[in-house]
């Protein structure tokens, strides 16, 4: 592959270490979510090396007994180290920029916001248009600060132009174009507010991925003007081309991979049961959020019932008065605990329901490229005319092969470590949150405890004078 594209696939996966997620702590309610360590109190995950063999311990572990929970819902070139990258970087800043040294120190010199949500009503649809301002110092940028806005169509159009020019990279996932219904209104203050904080994650995780970074869409996507976008993307493939694409893609898929090596295997097997763990977690998590609404919200109408109960209770006013005051900072409390839920762990649990789905479709690119090298090989077997071009294809399509295995791997190890460093961050936070929570809580019922058990002495007490 040349020594430019060892550099810059060691760059991509520079830096990388696996380490065993401590066991944390969901605790809500009566419902427990552990990482890191067996439900049934089986040893804790070990410390490994990243190897996908260490499959089950690796991937989150929870009781398959919730089953029944309720849903809520272009031609490769060996001179190019990354084959699937058709534009590389030349501006000597860039190149410093990619090649990073193991002791070198991670320099940030992109960033991206993702702000100032704005709707559009046309004669023909309504749309939402995000504001993205961009900070860069980078030379390849013609200035050091941009200002666009973009719908979401923009941003599909950026993925889908990331998984062509790099159809093995694990491209960061967008939310959902379309919501369950009944759940939230479209454009609903908290919906938009949500989802311009997903894109706002999108961009920058593709601003801090060591290949995605320098693709040329994504600093049109970051730079170009309305009009201009408009006109770059009528600049890609036509229909007839698309349509090919996706032809080949689909009998690819209907022959199978035969040759898959077994690190690529059991790297399918974990993403397979990595998917089933994470959707439970997320839709064990939803219901945890869902209870503590509907539990935040009957605790509210206690409050005001006992101030009112206090004006027919001569005796007991400051009793009752004192308990609906302790209800009050129980609400407060329990509704800051929902929002850290809300903000903290929710988004990051569904983001890798995503990340799960978008895995599954860079194995199967992946194994379409195998697929076409290994019905070639097979052609050549059978054919005598026209081996001299087979010979050809075949010698593309494995480096082609060799390129996008490589890119995969090295991309397969910071996501995981990625995905580890993230989920143990909102298992953490949230574990921490909670015991805040009842902290909080056990307090100010003690505190009242305390002075009602203080109060009837002192009635004895004035009583026997």
């Amino acid at each position: 592959m040349g020594a430019h594209g060892g550099a810059r696939l060691a760059a991509a996966a520079g830096g990388t270490r696996t380490a065993g997620m401590d066991g944390e702590l969901l605790a809500s309610g009566s419902s427990e979510l552990a990482v890191g360590e067996s439900p049934r109190g089986g040893a804790p995950i070990p410390s490994g090396s990243g190897s996908c063999s260490l499959l089950q311990a690796e991937v989150l572990d929870l009781d398959e007994e919730e089953d029944d929970l309720e849903v809520f819902s272009k031609d490769a070139s060996l001179m190019d180290m990354n084959s699937f990258s058709p534009m590389m970087p030349t501006s000597p800043l860039s190149m410093i920029n990619q090649i990073k040294f193991e002791d070198e120190p991670d320099l940030k010199d992109l960033f991206i916001t993702v702000d100032a949500p704005e709707s559009h009503v046309t004669t023909i649809e309504t749309f939402i248009t995000y504001r993205i301002i961009t900070k860069t110092s980078r030379g390849e940028f013609d200035s050091s600060e941009f200002e666009v806005r973009r719908r979401y169509q923009d941003f599909l159009w950026l993925k889908g132009k990331l998984e062509e020019a790099h159809p093995t990279l694990i491209i960061p996932p967008l939310p959902e174009k379309f919501i369950v219904k009944g759940m939230v209104e479209r454009f609903n203050d908290d919906f938009i507010e949500t989802r311009r904080k997903a894109l706002h994650k999108f961009l920058n995780r593709i601003a801090d991925h060591p290949t995605l970074t320098f693709n040329e869409d994504f600093k049109v996507f970051l730079t170009a003007q309305a009009w201009e976008l408009s006109s770059y993307k009528k600049q890609g493939p036509g229909l007839l081309s698309r349509m090919g694409q996706t032809v080949r893609a689909v009998a690819s898929s209907m022959r199978g991979v035969k040759n898959r090596p077994d690190e690529f295997t059991e790297m399918n097997n974990f993403i397979e049961t990595f998917s089933q763990k994470i959707n439970l977690i997320d839709k064990i998590s939803q219901r945890i959020y869902k209870e503590e609404r509907d539990y935040f919200d009957e605790m509210k109408e206690y409050g005001s019932i006992h101030i009112l109960w206090s004006a027919s209770e001569e005796n007991l006013v400051d009793t009752l008065k004192g308990i609906a005051s302790c209800i009050e900072q129980c609400c407060k409390a329990t509704e800051k605990r929902m929002s850290g839920l809300s903000e903290a762990l929710l988004p990051v649990v569904h983001e890798y329901v995503l990340y799960s789905e978008m895995l599954m479709g860079v194995m199967k690119r992946r194994d379409q490229i195998q697929t076409e090298l290994d019905s070639r090989v097979e052609a050549l077997t059978y054919k005598k005319a026209d081996v001299d071009v087979l010979t050809e294809e075949i010698g593309k399509l494995e480096d082609k092969v060799e390129c996008a295995n490589n890119a995969l791997k090295a991309d397969w190890e910071r996501w995981k470590q990625n995905m580890k460093n993230d989920l143990k961050s909102a298992f953490t936070d949230t574990a921490e949150e909670n015991i805040r929570y009842y902290e909080q809580c056990l307090a100010t019922w003690e505190s009242f405890l305390t002075s009602q058990t203080d109060l009837p002495l002192e009635e004895d007490s004035e009583d026997k004078i």
